[in-house]
């Protein structure tokens, strides 16, 4: 018989549950966005704690709408955000209640990864070549973090080597994008608007640190600046800041794999969502590139599923 993996994740700002087959197949992805209030940066843990317990019912019913549940085989969950002692968020208690709960109403085995592993999955979904070691940039509204990952038979090996030393990648672009008006997050309706835009003929300081680290607080700061001047398009502004963004990444991504001699990279979170960015690095950086489906790159259960069928996770019941 078949056999299903479901997955279930419980992030910041949406509520996840993938399940796959023993072919890695996708059978089911639902996802249900946390709501946030008109000219918000954001939600307080306690609000998306309450949004994940509404929604992971709605999920379920779904679920057992579309997918006969007696072939699940394992149920995995990200308990925790990050690979590393001490790494907790309210967010994920949520989703691991859930997954305890299914479990053993189910009898089957339960998994817990992290979020940061299931978004390094979902890039591997269905890859052809597996590399043993390779580079993994997590850009998205909560994480700009470089990362060397082994991939075990067990689990991943993950060491951080760099990233941002203060905002996210995701914060600058829905700051922006906040003060020009837009929903948070607002990542989607950006990348549209920029579409009308063109690159802007200025110089634009941006900050490395030791190579593979940078600084992203100065941009929002000068990009608002810009704004504020009323002497540029707005589109043009938006177009030019994914610009430098890619530009940021393309400098970190180069020192990083030279540094370390690493020629696989898989680039995941919900900033590698965008179009102008990836082609940007495919058409910069002459390394294997591997990008997960547009609609894996922002959070997902399908990461997660996976992990459940490939290792054997942090804490296993």
């Amino acid at each position: 018989m078949i056999k299903y993996y479901m997955g279930i994740d419980t992030s910041n700002y949406t509520t996840s549950i993938g399940i796959i087959d023993d072919n890695e197949h996708i059978l089911f992805d639902a996802r249900k966005l946390l709501i946030v209030k008109d000219r918000a940066h954001g939600l307080r843990q306690q609000e998306a704690v309450f949004q994940h317990m509404n929604n992971l019912p709605i999920l379920i019913d779904e679920l057992t709408k579309d997918i006969d549940i007696n072939k699940i085989d394992t149920i995995s969950v990200s308990s925790k955000p990050r690979n590393v002692n001490d790494s907790y968020m309210p967010v994920f208690v949520v989703g691991k209640n859930q997954a305890f709960i299914l479990s053993r109403v189910l009898n089957k085995s339960l998994k817990e990864f992290s979020h940061q592993e299931g978004h390094i999955a979902a890039g591997l979904l269905n890859c052809k070549r597996v590399p043993e070691r390779f580079l993994s940039l997590h850009i998205s509204g909560g994480t700009t973090e470089i990362l060397i990952v082994k991939s075990f038979a067990e689990n991943f090996d993950i060491k951080l080597v760099g990233g941002t030393l203060d905002i996210n990648f995701g914060q600058l672009i829905d700051r922006i994008g906040v003060y020009l008006g837009f929903k948070f997050p607002s990542g989607k309706e950006l990348e549209s608007f920029s579409k009308k835009g063109q690159l802007l003929d200025i110089h634009i300081p941006i900050s490395i640190k030791n190579n593979t680290w940078s600084n992203l607080s100065g941009l929002e700061n000068y990009f608002i600046k810009l704004i504020d001047s009323k002497n540029f398009k707005n589109e043009d502004i938006v177009y030019t800041l994914f610009h430098t963004i890619s530009r940021i990444i393309e400098v970190l991504i180069k020192n990083t794999t030279s540094e370390f001699n690493i020629k696989d990279i898989i680039i995941t979170g919900g900033v590698s969502a965008n179009t102008y960015i990836r082609n940007y690095l495919r058409d910069t950086i002459d390394l294997n590139i591997i990008f997960p489906q547009v609609n894996l790159s922002t959070d997902n259960g399908v990461g997660i599923a996976l992990l459940g069928k490939l290792k054997e996770g942090d804490r296993r019941w």
